[in-house]
């Protein structure tokens, strides 16, 4: 819950630029096997006090913990004593946007629900880079209050990998003495940076990536159009949330610029890397540095796997499957392509940690991927 005080416009840390709070999502898409397990412990009578939802960022983890917490403070509890017996076992989590409790959670206001996440540094005037302690220690308080409601309580830590060494230790003593009817839901897209205990203590629901169907839908309920779902679904890895940032910054038409200047392989086209270089390293432009590094990887990734499978993956454009055939003919050029991948994304990161001139780092990125297609036998 928002701390007392706090701005409603402050940056909220488990929201991705450009699109609505998971909260604000009510429907799930593509993953119809985690909610149907987590369904199936619920129904049983013998559902676990944590769970560990993990997967790829963006793909949905969040709208998941949220629509668990909704349906959990607004399912009444089963005490056993139903006059005209039990109802049916609910099948699916979804509760009316109109349920006064779906109400209170989109305004965080709901008293039975504690969100931790990193914080706003009122100092610094930024979002600090981790959960602290003090964030986790809320709960101690949250659990202290009376619960209202339907008896139940549930925490939300989004994202887990977040919190530093003392929130995690002090996570850890909640997990092994959780309070009655309490269900902690832990969002995590990289779930061995977590304790191993942490991790033991929890049961897991692992979420898979988006196939293009379920990502045009993801997209229109966030109120995004995009024009090629399926496009965006395979540039951003079936993840939605990639997919959002990627048409804000036009992921596409840069990728699009990408392949063009790959298709001048094996000797390249200067002038073209040079564009590419000015463009992406302009002075202020660090969105589009990194965005622009992320699609030379993305599509040296993509050549990496042609040659090493033989198979070229789902096209993002049309002519990329023939252009990663012909730089990728074989095993021996997707582990060229591999190498260099591995060591260009090194430097670069090197590079921008001691600020080196963006431009020149991405003209340098440009030449080598020349001088390594040369060496090729295309």
């Amino acid at each position: 819950m928002k701390t007392l005080g706090e701005a409603d416009d402050l940056p909220e840390a488990d929201r991705a630029e450009g699109a609505p709070h998971p909260r604000e999502a009510h429907d799930l898409y593509g993953h119809d096997k985690a909610e149907q397990a987590f369904l199936e412990a619920y129904n049983s009578g013998r559902m676990h006090h944590a769970w560990l939802i993990t997967g790829p960022k963006g793909i949905g983890k969040a709208t998941l913990a949220w629509r668990i917490a909704r349906f959990l403070l607004a399912t009444p509890m089963d005490d056993g004593d139903a006059l005209f017996g039990a109802p049916p076992p609910p099948d699916r989590l979804d509760i009316s946007p109109e349920n006064p409790v779906a109400h209170r959670i989109h305004a965080l206001s709901e008293p039975g629900l504690c969100l931790i996440r990193r914080p706003w540094d009122h100092e610094k005037k930024r979002l600090k880079t981790m959960i602290t302690v003090d964030e986790v220690r809320k709960m101690k308080d949250f659990f202290g209050l009376s619960a209202g409601g339907n008896g139940r309580r549930v925490v939300i830590v989004d994202a887990a990998e977040e919190m530093n060494q003392n929130a995690a230790n002090a996570l850890l003593k909640m997990l092994e003495e959780p309070p009655k009817n309490a269900t902690l839901l832990l969002v995590s897209h990289q779930p061995s940076r977590l304790l191993p205990t942490i991790r033991s203590r929890c049961r897991t629901l692992t979420l898979g990536t988006l196939g293009p169907e379920d990502m045009g839908r993801a997209l229109q309920q966030a109120g995004i159009e995009a024009a090629d779902s399926t496009a965006l679904a395979e540039l951003a890895a079936g993840s939605a949330g990639e997919a959002v940032a990627l048409i804000q910054q036009e992921g596409l038409t840069l990728y699009a610029e990408i392949m063009e200047l790959f298709a001048t392989l094996p000797r390249m086209d200067r002038s073209r890397a040079t564009k590419l270089a000015d463009s992406g390293g302009a002075r202020g432009a660090e969105a589009r540095f990194d965005l622009t590094l992320d699609m030379i990887d993305r599509m040296m990734s993509r050549l990496a796997r042609t040659g090493a499978t033989g198979q070229t993956p789902q096209e993002i454009l049309p002519g990329e499957a023939d252009l990663l055939t012909r730089l990728a003919p074989n095993m021996q050029a997707g582990r060229a392509w591999a190498d260099l991948s591995a060591d260009l994304t090194s430097r670069a990161r090197r590079g921008k940690a001691v600020n080196l001139d963006p431009a020149a780092l991405l003209l340098d990125m440009c030449l080598r991927i020349g001088s390594t297609a040369e060496r090729l036998p295309l």
